[in-house]
């Protein structure tokens, strides 16, 4: 009967510990399974992910297309029929839907990061709603349901 006292490994599924520098004897001795010459056989040896050897590296090696804006402002986006969801779920207490609630709710990852109400669904409640920008579509949903939309300045 097996005890834990007795319990051992399945055979082959453990492996002795490489000891390396432990003189010729050990089979690891020498050069410390680090090959004969080079940078990375000499002690202290290290150099970041994405060192190539000297050579020119890759992202340097690649023509670039086109302009990056370093202005854009990147949307975190909200759909309405996310909004009724919350409200059907009786996650948000009053008519108010901000920053806060959202990220609070798991709407938006960053509460600081400016979001965009989308008009994906429709939407049957009467919503104050805060966002940094509106679709057409969404801004008449909400006015149509009776909310009203305030726009937060970036």
């Amino acid at each position: 009967m097996d005890r834990l006292s007795n319990l051992k490994h399945a055979k082959g599924s453990v492996k002795k510990r490489k000891r390396v520098g432990r003189g010729q004897g050990s089979g690891h001795g020498g050069t410390s399974t680090r090959g004969e010459n080079g940078q990375l056989s000499r002690s202290g040896a290290k150099h970041r992910l994405w060192f190539e050897g000297g050579q020119m590296p890759l992202m340097r090696r690649l023509p670039k297309r086109g302009f990056h804006s370093p202005f854009k402002v990147v949307y975190q986006t909200v759909n309405l029929e996310r909004l009724q969801k919350l409200v059907d779920d009786k996650k948000i207490a009053d008519a108010t839907v901000n920053a806060a609630v959202l990220y609070k709710c798991g709407l938006i990852r960053k509460a600081a990061a400016p979001y965009k109400v989308l008009g994906e669904g429709d939407i049957k409640t009467k919503l104050n709603v805060e966002a940094f920008a509106f679709s057409e579509s969404a801004k008449q949903k909400i006015e149509a349901a009776g909310g009203k939309i305030k726009l937060i300045e970036v």
